[in-house]
């Protein structure tokens, strides 16, 4: 997780069935089709910050494309738990915020699912968290990201909680990794 640098593909098969979260999330039912038939890449660049008072924090950009003319997006996520808003061509209008998390210290409602399956390593280098409120739609999407291993091979992973009322949806998001991103 500390050096996530890298281009990795949505794995449909091994990925859970998302079309609720969309629906949820207010994304029309012909845009969630069309989602669907996409192949989905996320570009990752992940690098360190050094603030004026000597720390660091960590930085991870991440250009997401999607075949088929569904318009691309980019989050740009600072570890620090700090809120940000994102306009999103997608989500519409988003207030977010992303840090370094230990396992152990992933709680809620739904701790279970996010905290479940992980590979070991990530109790050394933690997992990244990420909180997002859609001021246009209502509703909140809680992330883990990290690294899982499915048929004896390692997977980038994303749990994802969406709510919106008193609906949850929930679904592991799996990526293939396809090379190694450029250096700067």
């Amino acid at each position: 997780m500390r050096a996530l640098s890298g281009v990795f593909v949505m794995n449909k098969t091994l990925s859970d069935d998302i079309d609720g979260i969309l629906a949820l999330q207010g994304i029309g039912w012909f845009m969630r089709k069309a989602i669907s038939l996409a192949t989905v890449t996320l570009s990752i660049k992940e690098y360190e910050e050094q603030r004026d008072d000597s720390t660091s924090v960590t930085h991870i950009d991440i250009e997401q494309t999607a075949t088929g003319g569904i318009g691309g997006t980019t989050e740009l996520r600072i570890l620090d738990w700090t809120e940000r808003h994102h306009s999103d061509n997608l989500f519409g209008e988003l207030l977010g915020k992303s840090r370094w998390r230990k396992l152990e210290e992933i709680g809620g409602d739904d701790a279970e699912f996010l905290a479940t399956g992980w590979l070991d390593e990530v109790k050394e280098t933690g997992l990244v968290e990420s909180y997002v409120v859609s001021d246009d739609n209502g509703w909140t999407a809680r992330q883990i990201w990290g690294f899982e291993e499915f048929e004896e091979a390692r997977y980038y992973t994303r749990h994802v909680v969406v709510k919106k009322d008193d609906t949850v949806k929930k679904a592991k998001l799996v990526y293939n990794f396809i090379k190694s991103q450029d250096k700067d």
